[in-house]
C-alpha cells in the first residue's frame, strides 16, 4: 500500500505549539486546567500539548490518561486521576486522530458525569469522517479521506510523522 506523509516532524511541532496557544487563550482565565489524553498516541500528544502549555502561560497543568477499549469503547473507562481532581475545572480530551468519532464521544460520555467549568476536545488529525456527532474544538489538520484510507501517527525522539495509507 502506498504511504504519503501528511504532516512531517517540523509540521507536527508547529501545530502543537498553534494547539498550545488556542487553549491558553481559551483557558486564559483559569489558574489550572486538566489535559486528558487517551491511551496510547493521545495521551503521548497530550504531554507534547502540555509541556508547551506549560511553557508559554501560567496555568497549572495536570496531565491525565484516559483508558478506552478502542475495539469496546462502551466498557468501562477509567482516568489515571480520581473524578475530584478534575471536578469544576477546564479540561481538554485530547487523541492523535478524530476518525468515525466512536472514541472521542465515549470518553466526552465519561467526562460528563462530572461538573466541568469548561469542556474542549483537541486532535492532531481531523478525518472528516464521523459516525457520531463530535468535534474537535482544537485540531492540527483536517482531511478529506476515503473510508479506505487509514491516517496512522507515529510518535519517535526527533521523528514524528502522521501518513496516509
Amino acid at each position: 500500500m502506498h504511504t504519503n506523509i501528511i504532516l512531517n516532524h517540523q509540521e507536527i511541532e508547529y501545530k502543537i505549539k498553534r494547539i498550545a496557544y488556542q487553549i491558553y487563550e481559551t483557558f486564559i482565565d483559569e489558574k489550572e486546567i486538566v489535559i486528558a489524553g487517551i491511551n496510547g498516541n493521545g495521551l503521548i500528544f497530550a504531554e507534547k500539548l502540555s509541556a508547551v502549555l506549560m511553557s508559554i502561560s501560567p496555568i497549572k497543568v495536570i496531565l491525565c490518561d484516559v483508558k478506552i477499549d478502542k475495539k469496546n469503547p462502551s466498557s468501562a473507562i477509567t482516568t489515571s486521576i480520581d473524578k475530584s481532581v478534575y471536578t469544576e475545572k477546564g479540561l481538554v480530551l485530547v487523541d492523535d486522530v478524530l476518525n468515525s468519532g466512536t472514541t472521542l464521544i465515549y470518553g466526552v460520555r465519561h467526562f460528563l458525569d462530572v461538573p466541568l467549568k469548561k469542556f474542549k476536545t483537541a486532535v492532531l488529525v481531523d478525518r472528516n469522517h464521523k459516525k457520531y456527532p463530535v468535534k474537535a474544538d482544537f485540531k492540527g489538520i483536517s482531511l478529506s479521506t476515503s473510508i479506505l484510507e487509514h491516517v496512522q501517527v507515529v510518535f519517535e525522539k526527533n521523528n514524528n510523522y502522521a501518513c496516509l495509507e
